[in-house]
């Protein structure tokens, strides 16, 4: 089967990048695939973060693209589909994750949708920081889709309630293995410089007011002595709410940060000296950091918005927050290190699922799902 992707390459960075390039791999294990890039991703005033592309000291592997789509230039949105009409896909693989992709994607499926099958990857249907026009957006651009695959039975309902006749099939997003192995605690913690002996708790990724870091600032600050604060990740936007919050904690030198994007190479460290990681989101469908928590057998307190509950609580690999509140994630964290059973039983279960949710797996459900329709 010959399958191409559109969507974000190397040398874009960043989780939906991380996905497409696992994904072409395993795809092109058994079939042709070419991948077709944007040339341009987000006009700059656009991006809240330091920078789309790798940088020297990433270690982003490279996958070969042909850059054509600048999602700013509707110029461009034709000279991406005649491009893949004449290297004649039998399938058309899309990301899509928030509205602005609408117009530029959608063009291309539109007019894709009547050579091959199209079929968007759904990342979210709802963004997690919504505006009025993204239904509409959303709408045109599902139009275009032959089928669609989402990461989350959250994001499905989303699907269903846009666009109810859609043939769709959720498959759970796969674990990023690329990372190496985890290390020794104590080795993380020196390269670090953490303080010894800790329970440490990890927030790790992007920093968006979604995310609820300053959540988990007001459960950390009223915690004991023995329990450390690791943050790892770029801000987008402004990090003086964040920063203002720390400066009033009375453990706020118990606080580790790394306020940067932390290259492939660095992600091994936080989660080989990671007790825990809290994902405190206001709003969620799934998540990538989950995944990563998954290879390193990470233990999650997350709370219960979109599809975290059913792919983390249901699955017993961590543990639900009723409410996105300080005292909620505060009383979860307790729970968690006040009883070592109940790490162990999601250490086993993290490790159950990591079969299931390979890449393998992902892409033979894809193709199963693609020869359906």
């Amino acid at each position: 089967m010959k399958i191409a992707i559109l969507s974000c390459f190397y040398p874009y960075r960043g989780g939906i990048s991380q996905f497409n390039a696992c994904l072409y791999g395993e795809l092109s294990k058994e079939h042709v695939v070419k991948a077709f890039n944007f040339s341009r991703q987000y006009p700059e005033f656009l991006f809240p973060g330091k920078t789309q592309l790798v940088t020297e000291d990433d270690e982003a592997v490279p996958v070969e693209s042909e850059s054509l789509l600048d999602t700013a230039n509707p110029f461009t949105y034709h000279r991406t589909y005649r491009a893949i009409r004449d290297w004649k896909p039998d399938v058309l693989i899309v990301r899509y994750w928030m509205s602005y992709f609408a117009p530029s994607l959608g063009y291309i499926t539109r007019k894709m949708r009547k050579h091959c099958k199209v079929i968007s990857i759904l990342d979210n249907v709802v963004p997690h920081e919504p505006h009025f026009f993204d239904t509409p957006l959303t709408r045109y651009f599902l139009k275009g889709s032959t089928g669609s695959v989402t990461l989350c039975e959250a994001v499905s309902k989303d699907l269903l309630k846009i666009r109810p006749d859609a043939d769709y099939t959720v498959i759970q997003h796969p674990l990023y293995s690329h990372f190496g192995q985890k290390k020794d605690r104590r080795e993380a913690e020196s390269k670090l410089g953490l303080a010894e002996g800790k329970k440490n708790i990890l927030f790790f990724g992007l920093i968006r007011t979604y995310k609820g870091l300053d959540i988990l600032l007001e459960a950390f600050g009223k915690l004991p002595e023995d329990y450390q604060l690791i943050i790892a990740g770029e801000p987008y936007g402004s990090f003086d709410k964040y920063q203002e919050i720390i400066d009033r904690l009375p453990g706020k030198d118990r606080i580790f940060m790394d306020l940067k994007y932390i290259k492939d190479s660095e992600v091994t460290d936080y989660f080989s000296a990671a007790d825990v990681a809290v994902l405190p989101y206001r709003s969620a469908t799934q998540s990538g950091i989950s995944s990563v928590s998954y290879h390193f057998e990470v233990p999650m307190i997350v709370t219960d918005v979109g599809g975290l509950k059913e792919t983390i609580g249901d699955r017993g690999t961590g543990l639900v927050a009723s409410e996105g509140t300080p005292e909620a994630i505060h009383a979860e964290i307790l729970k968690y290190f006040n009883d070592p059973e109940i790490r162990q039983m999601c250490v086993e279960n993290i490790r159950s699922e990591k079969e299931r949710l390979s890449w393998k797996t992902f892409a033979r459900k894809l193709t199963e799902f693609i020869g359906q329709l």
